[in-house]
């Protein structure tokens, strides 16, 4: 019994190891980037009204970029869709994953900054990166929330760039690239001139291999944003909720081990007085005698009989 407990113990161990060490992950420039834009995207929304697109307001170390957001249903949005998004065109069918009543869907134009953000080794960016990433709309206060996954059912989103950088005479084509949460790029060919098509959320552009092509100016000062602190605005904070479980999720394991040890431990002395009381059990047959009101063990004559020392003796 106790080896099964052992077993048990060790096995939770293992199971919540790769989870701690996984959550304990460091997030990347990008992520740390979408955490503070969907902070700033949210922060526009100072009269929300459904339907209406708020550009938010960012700070001086974001110069570029650009950030919106657009309050939905999500009942509305898989039957209506919604036309001119700034470039992107959102069709009928799209259904949210998984469903909450309203979704925020943010926009993202990194501009000069797309670079950095996003690194392509042997691609050159012709139009900026945009981004559409869709969040709850249940707490309007709420910072570090999880992106929700958007599906097009029927007829994909289109991405219609505009200002894109012409490719040199016989020069190679330019393609669209898709970058997913974790940054792993994409690419398919262009649905259009300078139109690229999708059925998820994600970050977009159109590159080319060529390096013919000069790339776009770097923006100054190339630091990472930190990521966003909560403040007053604490409230349904989930990247405090990932800390928050780390640490329970390491003190839980800290907590098998020293169960398992404390098993191992007991198992072995058990296993010893098993030992112990097998041997007494085959071992030799007091003869039990009556001692006042009580029956108590006794030996048996001794085998050797004793002989007084003597000095003198022969």
């Amino acid at each position: 019994m106790g080896f099964l407990i052992c077993a048990c113990l060790l096995q939770l161990l293992f199971l919540c190891s790769p989870r701690v060490a996984a959550q304990s992950q460091p997030l990347s420039p990008a992520r740390i980037l979408d955490a503070m834009l969907q902070d700033y995207a949210y922060r526009a929304f100072v009269r929300p009204r459904t339907g209406i697109v708020y550009n938010a307001t960012l700070p001086g170390n974001l110069a570029g970029i650009a950030v919106s957001a657009l309050r939905l249903r999500s009942g509305s949005l898989r039957r209506k869709g919604f036309a001119e998004y700034f470039e992107f065109g959102i069709p009928t069918g799209v259904i949210v994953q998984p469903y909450v009543e309203r979704v925020v869907l943010v926009y993202h134009n990194l501009r000069n900054w797309s670079d950095y953000y996003y690194p392509l080794p042997g691609y050159t960016y012709l139009s900026p990166v945009l981004g559409l990433l869709v969040y709850d709309a249940a707490n309007l206060s709420a910072v570090g929330l999880e992106e929700l996954s958007i599906v097009a059912s029927g007829s994909p989103i289109s991405v219609s760039f505009s200002n894109v950088r012409a490719v040199p005479p016989g020069g190679p084509a330019p393609r669209c690239v898709w970058f997913d949460l974790d940054g792993v790029p994409q690419f398919q060919d262009l649905e259009a001139t300078n139109v690229c098509s999708t059925y998820r959320r994600g970050h977009f552009s159109i590159v080319v291999n060529s390096s013919e092509i000069a790339p776009a100016p770097a923006p100054s000062g190339t630091v990472v944003p930190p990521i966003p602190t909560a403040g007053g605005r604490a409230k349904g904070s989930s990247k405090t909720w990932k800390i928050a479980v780390s640490v329970v999720g390491a003190a839980i394991a800290l907590g098998l081990l020293a169960s398992l040890m404390l098993c191992l431990v007991r198992y072995k002395r058990d296993k010893k007085l098993e030992v112990m009381e097998r041997n007494a059990e085959v071992g030799e047959t007091l003869r039990m005698a009556q001692v006042g009101r009580t029956q108590a063990p006794v030996a048996l004559g001794t085998r050797t009989q004793p002989v007084i020392e003597n000095e003198y003796a022969a």
